[in-house]
């Protein structure tokens, strides 16, 4: 169906990203993954995509941004640069589980990884599905809704009151936004032991959103 780029930060949530890989995978679409380096502590990169005949990159690490750093070889005219092959390549961009860092870099537009590389360089025409995760304290943190509706209003959401609880937030967001879809984290027992909201969506309801972004007509680019 897509070409679906799925992004996994340092949430203990990213433990999930194997199965959204799987579920995207089913629905149809041509997955590839860019993980951060926390994000990698979760799972493992190199048991996902092996059912792939010819094995091409699934995922994609910091490290692969400019091959051969570490060994002492340096960028020549002609080498690949990876964040661009990924937004270029992609129709959609998936970030699951999107951590409370993360969500700071992208609200303020740091770009010191592969991941934010691509949000920074990202077709703003194309849709973005954000699913956060982190803890309850965390997710009620001031700074979390000030990074949403900063991020919000570059996606074409306008003016959004500060005043609105995250729920509220995150409704208007998606109501006004063509291009960006923000996933309610869910209340559970969290990893760190804790019970309340912050756990990641579940693998349907985030499959089921890029969906739903993905048969949106796409809006003008405009900058």
């Amino acid at each position: 169906m897509a070409n679906v780029l799925l992004g996994a930060t340092g949430s203990v949530a990213a433990i999930r990203v194997p199965a959204l890989y799987t579920a995207l995978v089913a629905d149809g679409h041509a997955v590839k993954i860019v993980a951060t380096e926390a994000a990698a502590y979760f799972f493992d990169p190199a048991a996902i995509g092996n059912e792939q005949p010819a094995r091409d990159a699934v995922v994609f690490l910091d490290e692969d941004e400019w091959s051969g750093r570490k060994t002492g070889r340096r960028y020549e005219v002609g080498d690949r640069v990876v964040h661009i092959d990924l937004r270029t390549w992609a129709e959609v961009f998936v970030i699951a589980p999107l951590d409370a860092n993360t969500l700071a870099k992208l609200a303020i537009g740091l770009c010191d990884n592969c991941l934010t590389c691509v949000w920074r360089a990202w077709d703003p025409a194309r849709p973005v599905v954000l699913a956060p995760a982190m803890n309850t304290l965390m997710w009620q943190n001031p700074f979390t809704r000030r990074h949403l509706r900063a991020i919000a209003a570059d996606a074409g959401a306008g003016h959004i009151p500060g005043h609105l609880d995250e729920s509220q937030l995150i409704a208007q967001i998606n109501d006004r936004s063509r291009t960006l879809r923000v996933i309610q984290p869910i209340e559970k027992r969290l990893a760190c032991g804790d019970t309340g909201i912050g756990g990641l969506a579940e693998v349907g309801e985030i499959v089921t959103a890029v969906r739903e972004m993905l048969a949106r007509p796409a809006r003008p680019v405009t900058f």
